[in-house]
């Protein structure tokens, strides 16, 4: 039997609901990924409900917990580096310091930064602090990144209006050559009517851009982004194209939104029956592939 990829996911987690790792540990693993989670903060709820409760995790308890993924050698053994939301600015420096020392240990590693800074309702919602090392630390070591307009027009000061604004801002954004910029939600002047984008631009220029234009569905949840991110991922580890598993990630999302729609809920819904069978699927569908890989080199 071999051992599925690994992922290690940092960022926050819920006791209700559907955020960070809340959202990302189930479609992952349902798609056949072995996931390490470690949360930056643990919170009851999302701030959306009239009480919250929980924290951002204690420096010294959170480094302690990096210092057992350590000892359990995730670092070398990890295919891949999610994060997200990150709560205090001790917690984002140790995650740049951790990812520092994954990427010098660990060559082939690939790591998504999602940089859950904020959206164009609330606007910033994590201090400028922590938004800085999202920029200056996080973002530099990024092979792929997922900001969406708001984000990616703070970290830049360049508003997003055009997909000229996009090429300009992930110069900009200091990720580096090779890395790929997936601009998420974007609504620009020449996007379809009733649309949105996810636009994909990589390292080779203008001659290198994906536009991925979807339903824009009349539904604003929590954990929305968190999903997305995490589909992506699961894509790509899954044997996917980054363009494919953009376009998945895009229906999966859409379908989680629905099914929370139709029940009345809160938050993004991870157990409806066609959101499972697609995850498990695309498990099956890599597995299927890699056993006839086998075979013909057999």
């Amino acid at each position: 039997m071999t051992r599925p990829p690994l992922v290690i996911a940092i960022q926050s987690q819920v006791v209700f609901g559907h955020v960070g790792n809340s959202a990302a540990l189930f479609p992952m693993q349902a798609a056949g990924l072995e996931v390490a989670a470690i949360p930056t903060v643990v919170f009851s709820n999302t701030p959306d409900y009239p009480t919250l409760r929980g924290r951002a995790l204690p420096p010294e308890f959170f480094s302690d917990l990096l210092q057992g993924a350590r000892e359990r050698s995730l670092r070398e053994r990890a295919d891949y580096i999610l994060t997200g939301y990150i709560g205090s600015l001790e917690v984002a420096l140790m995650v740049a310091d951790f990812i520092a020392e994954a990427k010098a240990r660990n060559p082939g590693l690939t790591y998504l930064c999602d940089p859950v800074m904020g959206d164009s309702g609330p606007g910033l919602y994590v201090p400028e602090t922590i938004a800085d090392v999202m920029r200056e630390r996080l973002l530099p070591m990024a092979d792929i990144a997922t900001p969406n307009p708001f984000e990616l027009s703070w970290l830049t000061g360049r508003g997003i209006a055009r997909i000229a604004d996009l090429e300009a801002a992930r110069t900009e954004l200091g990720i580096a050559p090779g890395a790929h910029l997936i601009a998420t939600g974007c609504a620009l002047e020449d996007t379809p009517p009733g649309h949105i984008e996810s636009v994909i631009l990589g390292p080779g220029g203008a001659g290198d851009i994906g536009r991925h234009p979807t339903e824009h569905l009349p539904i604003a949840l929590p954990g929305t982004g968190d999903l997305f991110a995490a589909l992506i991922l699961a894509g790509i580890a899954r044997g996917a194209p980054l363009a494919a598993a953009v376009k998945t990630a895009q229906t999966l999302t859409a379908e989680a939104l629905r099914d929370a729609r139709a029940l009345g809920a809160g938050e993004v819904v991870l157990s409806g029956p066609g959101f499972r069978r697609a995850l498990l699927t695309l498990g099956r569908t890599e597995m299927s592939c890699a056993a006839g890989r086998r075979r013909i080199r057999h």
